[in-house]
């Protein structure tokens, strides 16, 4: 397998958890004779900086002449401040709309041995796996109008949570057939109760289900499905949902599972069928961490594992990706970055947490 991957390392803990996910990529090339060619790109606060923009059109050009883009968070205060000209996370949003990867899959999943991690009572979170399936392109992330007035000396803004029926249909089907091929269950999330977004669709999951008979339908409300998470979470298999309540359930859903540094994510446009573009959007789910940037202690393994996403949704290489997630399953048996440390474990930093999930991926 030859492939091209646009790297964009991005801001704060992006360069450092990126540069393991790469050793990793690196260690798989080895292992399996693969060979994936590595353009590397600003984006984000580092691109302000360098070319007054948080994207460039070289670095977009970057991005189509790729299969994939492998990136690290953006962001942080020095850029992204109240009344600042451009905000880093534009360069992201731009990039969703340019490809159009309305699926992003965020997993949660609880390692054997980590329950302990969590802050609800391990027994709680034993055997927690969970894919969030979050609508990326519409919603009221992208919907118009978008603005902030003032009026009469008052100030005002509004955002529009704006989807159309072909936008809820297709991340529907994702959601349902993710769910066909796990344990048949869906939870389709949203506020029928006050949003007509939320009725509508309510409306199209039900039409969908009778083309799955086979997938158990669940409809939970936002709210809801939130304090679920934090009473049962292993009642959850597969969440389907709009981009504003994914956003904010995929990151309660990794907490839950021990860390926001274990919540990796893959943006694509569909799941591969033959209609469908290959190309995929691979990030963790976490921010830029600024006030940790620098001192080698960010947990790599949310990026680590969006390469291991990567490598099964854009290559098709299913066993390099389970290669990945096992040796990351056995490390974490011995060896924790701080914010997954439980006694017993020897505490490592990111450079180091990468060297062991390589050496465990040689050994096979």
């Amino acid at each position: 397998m030859k492939g091209t991957i646009a790297v964009g390392p991005g801001d704060g803990i992006g360069p450092e958890i990126v540069a393991e996910g790469v050793k990793v990529l690196k260690a798989i090339e080895k292992k399996y004779g693969h060979e994936f060619k590595l353009d590397y790109f600003d984006m984000g606060g580092v691109s302000i900086d360098k070319h007054g923009t948080p994207l460039t059109d070289d670095a977009i050009e970057t991005c189509r002449r790729a299969d994939a883009l492998f990136s690290g968070s953006v962001g942080g205060p020095k850029w992204d401040y109240p009344g600042a000209k451009v905000y880093t996370n534009t360069a992201g949003l731009r990039l969703r709309k340019i490809f159009d990867v309305y699926a992003n899959l965020r997993p949660a999943k609880v390692y054997p041995g980590m329950e302990g991690c969590s802050s609800l009572k391990p027994e709680k979170v034993k055997g927690m796996d969970v894919i969030v399936v979050r609508e990326n392109c519409g919603g009221a992330y992208f919907g118009e109008p978008k603005k902030q007035w003032t009026d009469k000396g008052v100030r005002w803004a509004v955002d529009t949570m704006l989807y159309s029926e072909p936008e809820i249909a297709r991340i529907l089907r994702v959601g349902f057939e993710l769910a066909r091929k796990r344990r048949k269950k869906l939870a389709s999330v949203e506020k029928q109760n006050v949003t007509e977004t939320g009725k509508l669709w309510r409306r199209m999951a039900i039409e969908m289900s009778e083309k799955y008979p086979d997938v158990e339908l669940e409809h939970v409300l936002a709210d809801a499905c939130t304090a679920w998470l934090l009473r049962e979470p292993t009642r959850f298999d597969v969440l389907v949902m709009g981009n504003l309540y994914g956003d904010i359930i995929s990151d309660e859903a990794s907490t839950v599972a021990g860390s926001l540094g274990m919540g990796s994510s893959a943006q694509l446009h569909g799941l591969g069928t033959d209609e469908e573009k290959p190309w995929g959007y691979y990030e963790s789910a976490h921010g830029s961490a600024p006030d940790i940037a620098g001192k080698g202690i960010a947990n790599p393994i949310a990026t680590i594992m969006s390469a291991a996403h990567m490598l099964e949704y854009t290559y098709k290489l299913k066993k390099e990706a389970d290669a990945i997630d096992k040796a990351v399953a056995r490390v974490v048996l011995k060896a924790r970055t701080a914010d997954i440390m439980e006694k017993g474990m020897r505490q490592v930093g990111s450079a180091e947490m990468g060297d062991l999930i390589v050496k465990e991926i040689e050994k096979g």
